[in-house]
């Protein structure tokens, strides 16, 4: 067996795909109210969103998302400072956003809510310092 050196580290957790059951209503949440573009969509049951230095795409299921084969525990928004993590759980709260929890600090110093889209996949809005650009 040859010995191949790990490369260097990666830029980091850049894109997540999800399968949806409530296409249009999930394309309305990433993009009015998290504010992610459209970059690209193939076609009427696939989308791609872009946010500056991420890629989020949607897949339209029919059936519930649970049957289709893997599960996803939760996405995270890197939110730049800490005190905009409970405007943003205010903003969502006030859009009709199902809210899972309240913001809270950690004990590394983060600071996060969970809150769920509309195809039920939990959404973590989190500072986080070591992602995060700063206060």
């Amino acid at each position: 067996m040859t010995t191949i050196e790990r490369p260097g580290p990666t830029a980091g957790l850049r894109h997540v795909a999800l399968f949806v059951n409530r296409f249009e209503e999930c394309l309305d949440f990433y993009t009015r109210l998290m504010g992610m573009r459209i970059e690209w969509q193939p076609d009427a049951d696939n989308i791609y969103l872009c946010s500056g230095n991420d890629n989020l795409a949607l897949h339209r299921v029919a059936e519930d998302p649970a049957t289709v084969g893997q599960r996803l525990d939760h996405i995270g928004f890197i939110i730049d400072n800490a005190a905009d993590v409970d405007r943003w759980q205010a903003f969502l709260e006030a859009e009709g956003v199902t809210l899972l929890t309240e913001a809270r600090t950690h004990r590394d110093g983060a600071r996060s809510f969970y809150c769920e889209d509309p195809a039920g996949i939990k959404v973590q809005i989190i500072f986080h310092p070591p992602l995060s650009r700063g206060e």
